[in-house]
C-alpha cells in the first residue's frame, strides 16, 4: 500500500477511511455523543522515562517508553472521580502504546494488546504495520487536550480528546528524510472512544473512531 510519509492526519487526508480503519473505527452513537457534551472535563527505541501508570491500582501494567525524539503532551488529562480517572488514564496510556509500537516497529507490542480488545488491537497492527512498511518512525510532539469521561448507561467507559499533530513529523530509519505534518486543522484530530472494563480492572478501548479538524486550538 503506498501512503504519503507523513504522520497520521497524512493518511487521513489522502483518505479518511484509511484512518478510520486502521484506527478500529466503530460507528458512533448520536446519543453518546448528545451526553459527553455534559461529561466532566480534565483539562527509534524507547528510551524515555517510562509510563505514569505503573500499577497505583495493583494492576501489573505494561512499562511504555518512547523515544527522545517523540513526545506525547496530555494536558490537564485528570479528574476528580476515581472512576473516570481510571477511564482517562487508561484511555492515554492505550494512545501512548500505539506510539511506542510505531517508534519500536513493533506489529506485537504488548502494551497495544493489553489496552485493546481483539478489534482495535488488529486495527491498530494494521495501522503500525503502515509505518514498519515504509521503514518510517515518528518524531517531534503531539498534543492531546479537551478530555471528556463518562460512564454510559450501560456500564461502558466514553472518552472523547482531541490531538494536536502539526509539531509531527515522520522520520524514515534508512535515510534520515524527515517529512512534517501540514500546518492544517486538519491536523487536529477528534478521537472518540469506546472502553469497557475487564475483570483485571483495565479499561480496554473497544471502539475508535476519529474526526477529521474536530477540534479548535
Amino acid at each position: 500500500m503506498n501512503r504519503p510519509s507523513r504522520l497520521f492526519t497524512a493518511v487521513l487526508t489522502a483518505s479518511a477511511a484509511i484512518l478510520l480503519t486502521a484506527c478500529g473505527s466503530g460507528g458512533s452513537d448520536d446519543s453518546t455523543s448528545d451526553k459527553i457534551k455534559g461529561a466532566d472535563v480534565g483539562g527509534g527505541k524507547t528510551s524515555a522515562s517510562p509510563s505514569a501508570s505503573a500499577s497505583s491500582d495493583g494492576v501489573n501494567r505494561p512499562e511504555i517508553a518512547l523515544s527522545k525524539e517523540f513526545q506525547a503532551d496530555f494536558e490537564n488529562w485528570s479528574n476528580s472521580d476515581p472512576k473516570l480517572q481510571a477511564i482517562l488514564n487508561d484511555g492515554r496510556e492505550q494512545l501512548r502504546a500505539k506510539y511506542a509500537a510505531v517508534i519500536n516497529a513493533d506489529l506485537n507490542s504488548e502494551a497495544v494488546a493489553f489496552y485493546s480488545s481483539e478489534a482495535t488491537q488488529a486495527s491498530a497492527r494494521k495501522w503500525i504495520k503502515q509505518f514498519v512498511d515504509d521503514d518510517d518512525s515518528i518524531i517531534g510532539k503531539v498534543t492531546a487536550f479537551n478530555a471528556k469521561a463518562l460512564i454510559s448507561d450501560s456500564g461502558s467507559g466514553v472518552l472523547f480528546y482531541c490531538v494536536d499533530e502539526r509539531q509531527a513529523s515522520t522520520k524514515n530509519r534508512k535515510t534520515g528524510k524527515i517529512v512534517k505534518t501540514p500546518d492544517k486543522p486538519e491536523s487536529v484530530l477528534q478521537y472518540r472512544t469506546r472502553l469497557d472494563k475487564n475483570p483485571q480492572g483495565v479499561w480496554k478501548t473497544t471502539s475508535v473512531t476519529v474526526a477529521v479538524a474536530g477540534c479548535s486550538r
